[in-house]
């Protein structure tokens, strides 16, 4: 986990009069292990890898307080699912490309995104703070070649597919 990251949950726990504890750093450790977006589920899995005794409540708790610490942020991504992303502290205006078909989920920075965004908030008399766009896709590899490798190891792997609408 970067040091950055580190020192800026210390500072936070600490404002907040909270204590450090173990099983916070080994949350947060695991939160920020990967470059890649994920569940609660998914962050008890990780963490529990780390160290077992780790229990669902604390890592709901901790959840709540890397968001609140602005470490995190919430997304959603369609699957009736809060799902966390530890990627917006580099580059905080990205967005998400989510496959319907697989449930790949892609992220991608546009500046004319950026431009519209702050052109259409300015206009309307607003200040832009942060921009969130989810464009849902169907997955071309399926469409052309009837089969997606994407969709083949989501199964594999037993994650749930999002729904169609």
């Amino acid at each position: 986990m970067d040091i950055g990251i580190q020192e800026r949950l210390n500072e936070f726990i600490r404002r907040k009069g909270l204590r450090r504890t173990t099983q916070r750093d080994i949350i947060a450790k695991a939160a920020f292990s990967k470059d890649e977006h994920f569940t609660a589920e998914e962050l008890f899995e990780r963490a529990r890898k780390l160290d077992s005794e780790t229990s669902r409540a604390t890592v709901y708790r901790t959840l709540s307080l890397l968001v609140e610490a602005d470490l995190l942020r919430e997304i959603d991504l369609g699957d009736n699912q809060t799902t966390y992303d530890p990627n917006f502290l580099e580059k905080p205006s990205h967005n998400h490309l989510v496959c319907i078909d697989c449930g790949r989920v892609v992220e991608f920075e546009d500046s004319h995104l950026d431009l519209l965004n702050d052109c259409v908030t300015r206009r309307l008399g607003f200040k832009p703070v942060r921009q969130t766009i989810k464009i849902e896709a169907n997955c071309e590899q399926l469409r052309l070649k009837g089969r997606c490798p994407n969709l083949i190891a989501t199964r594999l792997t037993g994650k749930r597919l999002r729904r169609r609408r």
